[in-house]
């Protein structure tokens, strides 16, 4: 789950992490008004997406009509494949100094990372490129979580005021604390600022919080952004269904995200190019029907690929629904089916008498014969 700007700044400052008085708007009347009570302003694009600023998004304004204007020509614009629908408006901010921060999942050391650079306000990747040394990383034990000398060590040779010092470690911990609370998979401020005064101010703040965690996020989960989905996609979601509209031409369907993943990593080391991502694992095999509707809605698909490994959930169940639901939408396409595991001599038995297709012993050779297909050739 994504977050929008003007939805993750009030879930940092919960952690005492202190952000600008802002206000959201709709509309250039809106924007007008909400300047009207803020003062001078930025006028802010609202779309899960960055590069904000490059494509036009983001603009100072010192009256009540400049923000009009500039929300007029930023709602409606086009950001990163997202239409903006709406503005933050945010009281200026006195910067003296700019940093960058986050919290992320890092892999190598399979737990929380603290990331902080002294050189903020753009994006990571050129800060790198101008001084390597600028990004500074530190490991976060999971068990003992962020330590008042971690968060110092990443900005001890920085020279800030002692007022600043303070507050800056309060905001990093405060975001290590907003990382954990959160279930966030990232955390980030870009940039995260000194003011004239000495205070840290998060002008920014980019949030993704892990989509298995939504029992847990009840709260915060209706904040999130959209997602934004093919009219396949949306409609497979509205059925309960997990698919992926991907760009190739063999369609996908196996029992678990996992496998659903291997296939189509095969799919690709064989030369072929996966059309989707649509796995019927657990309860999702009693919509095989929905689900073979909806995949075979895309005209890029050539041919099906079915690939099923049972251990508790039983092959020849699974199998059941996908042949029945063939046998009754009848497309004009092949069909290659590999199958392993709990119910699988049933499940070859069922395929090869009611639909006259054999199943392949190796998964490999599955895959080939279905790229081959796709391809219009024969199988090597």
């Amino acid at each position: 789950m994504d977050f929008e700007e003007h939805a993750a700044k009030p879930l940092l400052a919960r952690f005492g992490i202190t952000v600008p008085e802002s206000r959201l708007a709709h509309t250039p009347a809106e924007a007008e008004a909400a300047a009207a009570a803020i003062g001078s302003c930025v006028v802010k694009a609202q779309v899960p997406t960055g590069k904000r600023g490059k494509a036009g998004g983001i603009k100072r304004a010192a009256t009540p009509a400049e923000a009009r204007r500039h929300a007029e020509r930023i709602i409606g614009m086009e950001i990163g494949g997202w239409t903006v629908e709406k503005v933050l408006i945010e009281a200026q901010t006195d910067i003296a100094r700019e940093f960058y921060a986050a919290v992320i999942d890092d892999a190598a050391s399979k737990g929380p990372m603290l990331l902080f650079s002294r050189m903020g306000g753009m994006d990571v990747e050129e800060a790198a490129e101008q001084d390597p040394t600028a990004m500074r990383r530190q490991s976060i034990p999971i068990d003992v979580g962020l330590t008042d000398a971690m968060a110092r060590s990443v900005f001890a040779d920085l020279d800030l005021d002692p007022l600043a010092a303070v507050a800056l470690e309060k905001a990093l911990l405060g975001l290590y604390r907003a990382w954990r609370k959160l279930d966030a998979e990232l955390i980030e401020i870009n940039p995260l600022v000194v003011t004239g005064d000495n205070r840290i101010v998060a002008l920014d703040c980019k949030l993704t919080v892990d989509d298995g965690a939504a029992p847990r996020q009840a709260e915060i989960v209706p904040l999130a952004a959209p997602e934004k989905r093919t009219h396949l996609e949306a409609k497979a979601a509205a059925e309960g269904l997990k698919y992926i509209e991907l760009g190739g031409s063999v369609g996908v369907l196996a029992n678990g995200a996992g496998l659903t993943m291997t296939t189509m990593d095969v799919i690709a080391h064989y030369g072929g190019s996966p059309s989707n991502f649509l796995e019927i694992g657990g309860e999702a095999y009693t919509k095989a029907k929905t689900a073979l509707t909806i995949l075979l809605e895309n005209p890029n698909v050539k041919c099906l690929l079915v690939n099923f490994c049972g251990a508790f959930a039983r092959t020849d169940v699974m199998a059941d629904g996908v042949v029945t639901a063939w046998q009754d939408l009848k497309p004009d396409m092949p069909i290659f089916f590999t199958i392993h595991g709990t119910g699988a001599d049933e499940a070859v038995a069922l395929v090869r008498e009611r639909l006259g297709v054999e199943p392949f012993d190796l998964m490999d050779d599955a895959v080939k014969a279905a790229v081959a297909a796709a391809s219009g050739r024969a199988a090597a």
